[in-house]
């Protein structure tokens, strides 16, 4: 699973791949668009990269990398459901992949971006892991 350079730009829709740094901001490409790169200043938006994403849970946070490989593993018999379904179909789905997650403090909005991430990132080939390397064995 690479999300290493993948990151979610505040007051922008969608996930961006991050191309370069600069000193007073970051040079991004969207996804869902073409090759076109974008400069985001820091002093406009907030950068969050989805390596660092977590969802709390009744004992403590589960990172988003985990939730995204039970997503993958269940993909053929609980495929994710619609990211504009009703309300009680996202969170029986979400209880699914994550039985003990807060409800206190995951909202509904929070659920359809996961599921909108997973669907995102799942059509471009960024879940898929690496092919296993020499080192590890």
């Amino acid at each position: 699973m690479n999300l290493k350079d993948i990151l979610a730009v505040s007051g922008m829709p969608g996930l961006y791949k991050l191309v370069n740094s600069r000193n007073n901001g970051l040079l991004v490409t969207g996804l869902d668009d073409s090759a076109r790169t974008i400069f985001c200043s820091t002093r406009k938006h907030q950068f969050t990269p989805m390596e660092t994403v977590a969802i709390y849970t009744m004992s403590d946070t589960i990172e988003l990398s985990t939730i995204f490989e039970r997503m993958l593993d269940q993909v053929d018999e609980n495929p994710p459901v619609a990211p504009n379904c009703k309300k009680d179909e996202i969170e029986d789905y979400f209880s699914s992949i994550v039985p003990d997650y807060d409800e206190d403090r995951v909202y509904i909005s929070d659920m359809k971006k996961v599921i909108k991430w997973f669907n995102t990132l799942n059509e471009k080939g960024y879940l898929t892991a690496p092919p296993a390397s020499d080192e590890e064995e």
